[in-house]
């Protein structure tokens, strides 16, 4: 496996199929991998802390880093390559000029209209669509896969792509289901920062997700949830069933429908989300 860290060794692997993160990995990121594997294309996964789409009071400097154990990780499900680039060849302008160009960016219906994620972390979609283009325009793929467990995000990069016209040629985004740790918990980066004895507390998110699956309506469904949030101690952000494809509110019951949470506990922030079935 290769570590390129110069833009310019990356001509030999346009074509790749692309696995983009900010590093810290996990079994969810190699799963990511070994699905982006199957073919004959090489997979090249990036790493990228991207100050951008963080917040004035997020973690940033706090973000877990990790590169040797995730170059490990990498090569072992399936990555011919590793890009680690530096931030001038993400923003050869500078980080001035990167973040007044992140708070100006077109972003798609679906990173403004839902009032969650853009309603939650203003300025994060600017910063994600920049580095998620600026990676697609280096490396050139035919594929990028990207993980469920962010479904807005998900959602936003494939509008993001369907809205490029030619730019990206004939990039396809594969969606990739969430994988979870035994008891549930959605396997996240931001685990880490979870205490031993606040891991019980952090499940009250999976819970809330299985009991939103029992509901009858999506008002119920989002009345279980915010309750099971609440009794684990969670302050909410928001807890809801959106039209799977719009993530605007549902109008009606026969469209797919996904259950998405933003909930926070003093050390960390978590996030999941869950497909409903149809209620009829």
């Amino acid at each position: 496996m290769r570590r390129i860290d110069d833009a310019g060794e990356l001509a030999d692997l346009h074509g790749c199929v692309l696995v983009p993160t900010m590093g810290a990995l996990h079994q969810g990121h190699a799963s990511l991998v070994r699905r982006a594997a199957v073919g004959d294309r090489p997979v090249v996964v990036t790493i990228f802390v991207n100050p951008t789409q963080f917040g004035p009071r997020e973690d940033f400097s706090k973000y877990p880093r990790t590169l040797e154990a995730d170059l490990r990780i990498a090569e072992a499900a399936g990555a011919a390559a590793v890009f680690v680039p530096p931030s001038d060849a993400i923003y050869p302008r500078g980080l001035d000029a990167a973040r007044t160009e992140a708070a100006a960016w077109p972003l798609p219906p679906v990173a403004t209209e839902p009032r969650l994620e853009d309603a939650a972390r203003p300025g994060h979609f600017g910063g994600v669509c920049q580095v998620v283009a600026r990676l697609f325009d280096l490396c050139r793929p035919c594929r990028a896969c990207f993980g469920e467990k962010d479904f807005q995000q998900l959602r936003v990069i494939e509008q993001m792509v369907q809205h490029g016209g030619d730019r990206w040629g004939d990039l396809r985004i594969e969606r990739c289901p969430t994988v979870r740790e035994r008891d549930g918990l959605a396997m996240s980066s931001r685990n880490r920062y979870l205490t031993e004895d606040r891991r019980d507390t952090a499940l009250g998110v999976y819970r809330a997700l299985q009991m939103a699956m029992s509901a009858q309506r999506p008002s119920t469904a989002e009345t279980l949830m915010r309750e099971t949030l609440q009794d684990h101690g969670f302050e909410v952000d928001y807890a809801v069933v959106r039209d799977a494809a719009s993530l605007r509110p549902v109008t009606g019951l026969e469209a797919p429908c996904r259950a998405l949470i933003a909930a926070r506990l003093p050390e960390v922030r978590l996030i999941d989300n869950m497909a409903m079935p149809i209620w009829r």
